[in-house]
């Protein structure tokens, strides 16, 4: 019998590298959900009234209020302001994410917060709603990838186990990617379109973008880099899982467009006269459909012959024992 092994090390390093990606993606992108400095910049607000306690440099001018000459006793004084142009504006930092937007407030410290649903044009909500259910499918798919792939690192054995939870974990991992650059891309048009048509006590005069935005596709590059390691890791088992198959095979012609399905059949009827894996009649000569399902019938295989092996040695063990007696 051909001995079959798979590159256990090597699939394992993948492994844990992928499961690293991704709950760094996972981490990365939850933390940029949660935030709200996906854009930051100043706001252009009017000063207030010239008053005291405030730098605007006023002058007052009376006026009287019968509007004859002057009247000393009850005039009405207006006042005037040096300032013009931007010098009658202040500029306060903002910040702003799926969620909130925060601004300075000139009365005291401190800032004020309004729902950024309420600021968002009506025409836009329907994609800000969009937008954020993308971002919680990204999440919620990049978690199932993770649990996947913890599963396969802890409590697998089966190679052909490994290899459905590592093709299940790729799908996942990329389904949320592209789900996640989606929902960016749509954050990023809703905010753009409410910059401009928004509040006018709101709209920025200056913004840029902020931390939440480039760990956002931070999180999109390494959820994409898991799920191309995980699609290599499995790749790489079945071709080498083909590979080692078809060198058994090599002298009989008529096994080598299917010699992984040949090999399995092959061995499940051949052994039948006396061969160690007579006890296993679930799979005589069954059709192998998929290479998970081969490396499935190799490892009960085998371990159905590990466990004949030391049936044997522990007979051979009793008779010595008893022809030493």
């Amino acid at each position: 019998m051909v001995k079959m092994g798979l590159p256990k090390g090597f699939s394992s390093q993948r492994k844990r590298l992928s499961a690293v990606l991704n709950m760094l993606s996972l981490s990365l992108s939850t933390a940029s959900l949660l935030s709200n400095y996906w854009f930051v910049g100043t706001q252009k607000v009017p000063k207030p009234l010239c008053g005291k306690g405030l730098p605007a440099k006023c002058f007052d001018v009376p006026v009287p209020l019968d509007g004859g000459g002057t009247n000393a006793s009850s005039p009405e004084v207006v006042h005037y302001s040096w300032e013009t142009g931007d010098d009658r504006f202040t500029f306060h930092a903002f910040r702003s994410g799926m969620w909130l937007s925060c601004a300075e407030i000139m009365e005291e410290p401190g800032e004020r917060c309004r729902s950024f649903l309420e600021l968002t044009p009506p025409t836009e909500r329907e994609i800000l709603w969009l937008s954020l259910g993308a971002q919680f499918a990204y999440i919620g798919l990049e978690l199932i990838s993770f649990i996947l792939l913890l599963t396969d690192l802890l409590f697998t054995g089966n190679p052909g186990c490994s290899l459905k939870l590592s093709a299940f974990a790729a799908i996942s991992s990329v389904l949320s990617g592209l789900l996640g650059m989606v929902g960016h891309m749509m954050y990023s048009q809703v905010f753009q379109a409410t910059a401009n048509l928004g509040p006018e006590d709101w709209r920025p005069h200056a913004w840029n973008y902020g931390w939440a935005f480039y760990t956002a596709w931070v999180s999109f590059t390494c959820c994409m880099a898991s799920a191309v390691t995980t699609f290599n890791t499995y790749t790489r088992l079945v071709l080498e899982f083909k590979c080692r198959h078809s060198k058994s095979f090599r002298g009989a012609p008529g096994c080598q467009p299917h010699h992984h399905q040949c090999f399995l059949q092959q061995l499940a009827c051949t052994a039948h006269p006396g061969g160690p894996v007579t006890s296993y009649p679930q799979f005589h000569c069954q059709p192998i459909r998929s290479i998970s399902e081969g490396v499935d019938f190799y490892s009960e295989l085998h371990d159905k012959e590990l466990q004949q092996g030391t049936s044997q040695e522990l007979r051979k063990a009793a008779g010595s024992s008893v022809e030493e007696c």
